[in-house]
């Protein structure tokens, strides 16, 4: 058989893609079957997303909850700690609930007071922290102003000076941990 220069060698039905049915505006779609890679990852995104939501929504790891809980607890921190915040009372009874400053401040408790308190608070040559009789008021900021200006009459001297006052409030922090809020 031959052909002439510009025509194209007839083809075999078999060989042909079938068209649609339909015609939109004039315009016919082949009947294509989608390669099988692309299958495979649609079919699998499908998967993973189902999988993906099960675990996250309806078996969420107590891992997140602590992460979130850690992250609100620094974020608490950062905001008691701030240069601006105001050490009133009530400030000074959050500050004893956050686990940092506590932490912090018996830290600082055990270096510095501890010798006259006793690590326990119980006492020793200054006065007993942990009873609810407060010899120069109970307060958290008594305390606070006590840490700092010392009580000389009685021999303790003024830490505000040697401890700053970030220091200085954890350790009223702690002492008021051992307390409860009004």
């Amino acid at each position: 058989m031959t052909t002439p220069n510009n025509a194209q060698p007839p083809r075999d039905p078999k060989d042909e893609d079938a068209l649609r049915h339909h015609s939109y505006d004039g315009i016919q779609e082949y009947d294509k079957r989608l390669p099988n890679w692309w299958l495979l990852t649609f079919y699998g995104t499908i998967a993973f997303a189902i999988i993906y939501w099960l675990v996250d929504q309806h078996f969420p790891s107590s891992t997140d909850q602590s992460r979130i809980q850690a992250e609100m607890a620094r974020i608490e921190t950062a905001k008691l700690s701030s240069p601006t915040a105001i050490l009133d009372d009530a400030t000074l009874w959050k500050m004893s609930r956050n686990p940092a400053f506590v932490e912090a401040g018996k830290d600082t408790f055990a270096t510095y007071c501890a010798s006259c308190h006793n690590a326990a608070l119980t006492g020793g040559i200054g006065p007993n922290l942990i009873d609810p009789v407060w010899i120069h008021g109970g307060k958290p900021t008594e305390v606070l102003a006590i840490i700092n200006k010392g009580v000389l009459e009685k021999g303790m001297p003024g830490w505000g000076p040697v401890l700053g006052s970030q220091k200085a409030t954890e350790v009223a922090a702690f002492v008021m941990s051992h307390h409860a809020a009004p």
